[in-house]
């Protein structure tokens, strides 16, 4: 009888070392699952920073056909319509964005360090598409001195002649306040340019970062 209680025993105690094995092999597995499923959401950002690249892309061709066509109303409603359809388009990708950013914080992940890398990537697209707005409107109006004038309200004699209500006497006051005009136009453009061609880096800078983390997670 003790003999066979001891057997018991040691079954028992043997069963429990197969359960505790049994753990750490779910454990294993939940974690290599954990792991996969971030390199999906890390692969499935870069492709949501190629779909922005190629908005940007069509940004940029429709704004140059727009340029091209002296701004008549046919191209300025093309353009409106484009940057309409853009705007939805990067709306689109900050809503996914931001469904991974808070999976990253959530406990199945547990990954701030990564929620933080899609937000800063998050906060540099804002930046990097406001600025891109400020650019194009820019240009859009031209310099100062370069602009063109309507005469709509001007008084005509005939067909020929007219009176021009934006002639004015030439002044140095006037010219000092175009010259200062000019510069301020000139100090904001540089001013876009540099701030778009600032978060590009940055942007690029966190992507290669991305890379770097699936490459790492695969290698493991």
């Amino acid at each position: 009888m003790e003999e066979f209680e001891k057997k018991l025993t040691i079954r028992d105690d043997g069963d429990g070392d197969g359960d505790g094995d049994g753990d750490a092999v779910m454990e294993a597995e939940e974690e290599e699952a954990k792991k996969v499923s971030t390199v999906e959401l890390l692969r499935e950002f870069l492709g949501i920073q190629q779909r922005r690249a190629e908005a940007y892309a069509k940004l940029r061709t429709g704004f140059a056909h727009y340029m091209e066509s002296s701004s008549s109303s046919s191209a300025e409603s093309a353009y409106q319509k484009l940057c309409s359809d853009v705007t939805q388009e990067f709306n689109d990708c900050s809503r996914q964005v931001l469904h991974m950013e808070s999976l990253f914080l959530g406990p199945d992940y547990g990954r701030l360090d990564l929620a933080h890398l899609l937000r800063a990537v998050q906060t540099h697209e804002k930046q990097k598409l406001n600025l891109t707005a400020t650019l194009q409107l820019l240009k859009k109006a031209g310099r100062p001195s370069e602009r063109l004038v309507s005469h709509e309200n001007c008084r005509f004699e005939n067909p020929m002649e007219h009176q021009c209500v934006h002639l004015h006497e030439i002044t140095e006051a006037a010219g000092t306040e175009e010259a200062e005009a000019n510069a301020q136009y000139d100090n904001d453009l540089k001013e876009a340019i540099r701030g778009v061609q600032d978060s590009v880096t940055a942007i690029n800078e966190h992507l290669e970062e991305v890379r770097y983390e699936i490459a790492a997670l695969e290698s493991d």
